[in-house]
């Protein structure tokens, strides 16, 4: 039993439903779990200890009774600290919202608790979501649990750092311009960040509302598909949610990829990136070649224009949103964060507008690419995670600087609004996770997570615990 928390979300689901294991044992083993790993981590701002052991108790009444709702009914979930949870604190990492307790749960907090999920509680995070670190001037640091003094990588630290030390079977994050694969990928995680619009942002604070997105993090691709058929879906109360039809994602995951041409662009993946990344993402494009994919090196200049139009449109809107905080709480938001949304507050309407503009045209371009490919395909983040405190880090013998340098590979997607998993593809020689992304059409999420599943399955990776943690 006290092993329990190393069961991916599909294994601890089959035993529940066969009730040979326990909702009671299997939240328990977490918490358990937690009380010995969070001195280390700082993965939880707040643990919900009383709450889920009550819920645990009444899953397993309902299963016992034959009311089983499904694949998340008795599993420990945990959420981002921006997702409203009624009755309970929710900070957004911020000192500003440090006593804010909504009046109502977020749509795929619902969601969850109708599949039947238990939330353990809410997760660490950059403040406002605005930074690739998790490095938190209020709550303190998010740590790696392949080594302490690293980061996470943000801004859902805390969901990668709880996931792939087993403190919960998953979580979820948001993703602005890489907040869920770039954790996923410095954490050895699976994160999906699905089409823009494919899940419900109702009662989840926003940072950028034309680029904000949502979705799971877990250690296996199927846990991933499961928890994403639980919270996709049209949802009324979102403007921006789409109405496209929801399938069953696990429905993909057998499905034969030796048809599938993947694209691989030569240059902005690789103009800055460790040559151990590299020679992973070389190793991972071969595995595909052997299970019968095809992969094509192609060129795409519209990339080097990513940074640009990314950058102006994100903090332009973050910084409309929080500008009440800007003018009368200025001293209470961390310094960093501060900087950025100062820097957004200066940006003039015309040079937003050109970058809504430019927007439309890239995405015309990229959207091309699929006329012709299957999946786009790319590293997650250049390097492997940096030392927490450090300003930079050597890139071939270069000094890059972390913040822009996390998110410089996973900005583009949010532009386009297109899904991308992120999925660990191995260890650097310090032993810590590298991550692949991949791209696919709008709304087919089954595809990636098909040719995502069929990787993990020739994969050293799947549901791999890092060592100091076991």
């Amino acid at each position: 039993m006290d092993n329990l928390y190393k069961l991916s979300i599909s294994e601890a689901s089959k035993l529940l439903n066969k009730k040979e294991l326990s909702p009671v044992d299997l939240v328990n083993s977490h918490l358990t779990r937690i009380k010995e790993t969070e001195g280390k981590l700082n993965s939880f701002i707040t643990v919900l200890e009383d709450t889920s052991r009550k819920l645990a108790i009444q899953a397993e009444r309902e299963i016992l009774s034959g009311k089983w709702k499904g694949d998340l009914h008795g599993i420990p979930i945990g959420l981002k600290d921006l997702y409203f949870t009624k009755g309970v604190t929710t900070t957004i990492g911020s000192e500003i919202y440090k006593d804010f307790i909504p009046e109502y749960d977020a749509r795929v907090t619902t969601n969850l608790k109708e599949a039947g999920a238990i939330i353990l509680g809410k997760l660490q995070m950059h403040e406002f979501a605005l930074g690739t670190t998790s490095h938190n001037p209020h709550y303190g640091s998010a740590r790696n649990p392949w080594n302490t003094e690293c980061v996470t990588g943000g801004s859902s630290g805390g969901s990668g750092s709880s996931v792939s030390s087993g403190q919960c079977m998953g979580a979820l994050g948001s993703d602005t311009g890489g907040s869920i694969r770039i954790p996923s990928a410095l954490c050895g995680i699976v994160g999906m960040k699905p089409t823009f619009g494919r899940v419900s942002r109702h009662g989840v604070f926003p940072l950028s509302n034309s680029l904000d997105t949502v979705g799971p993090m877990t250690r296996t691709v199927e846990d991933n598909a499961i928890m994403l058929n639980a919270i996709a879906g049209h949802d009324k109360n979102d403007s921006y949610s789409s109405k496209v039809e929801v399938s069953d994602f696990k429905a993909y995951l057998e499905k034969d990829i030796s048809k599938l041409k993947i694209a691989r662009p030569s240059t902005y993946f690789y103009d800055v990136i460790d040559k151990e990344v590299l020679d992973l993402i070389d190793k991972a494009c071969k595995r595909f070649e052997n299970l019968g994919a095809e992969v094509e090196t192609i060129d795409l200049p519209i990339l080097d224009h990513t940074l640009a139009i990314s950058g102006t449109i994100l903090l332009t809107e973050a910084a409309e949103l929080h500008s009440e905080n800007l003018k009368t709480k200025a001293a209470l938001i961390g310094d960093d964060v501060k900087l950025r949304l100062q820097q957004g507050a200066l940006t003039s309407g015309v040079e937003y507008v050109k970058s809504q503009r430019g927007r439309t045209v890239y995405n015309q371009k990229i959207n091309e690419l699929f006329e012709t490919y299957d999946i786009l395909l790319a590293p997650t983040v250049p390097s492997g995670a940096p030392f927490i405190g450090d300003d930079s880090i050597d890139i071939n013998g270069t000094q890059e600087l972390i913040g822009p340098l996390m998110a410089r590979l996973t900005r583009p997607q949010n532009i386009t609004g297109l899904p991308t998993i992120s999925i660990p593809i191995g260890l650097t020689s310090q032993q810590l996770p590298v991550g692949m992304q991949l791209t696919s059409p709008a709304f087919q999420e089954g595809i990636l997570y098909n040719v995502a599943h069929q990787f993990e399955k020739v994969s050293t990776m799947k549901n791999i615990f890092p060592p100091n943690q076991e």
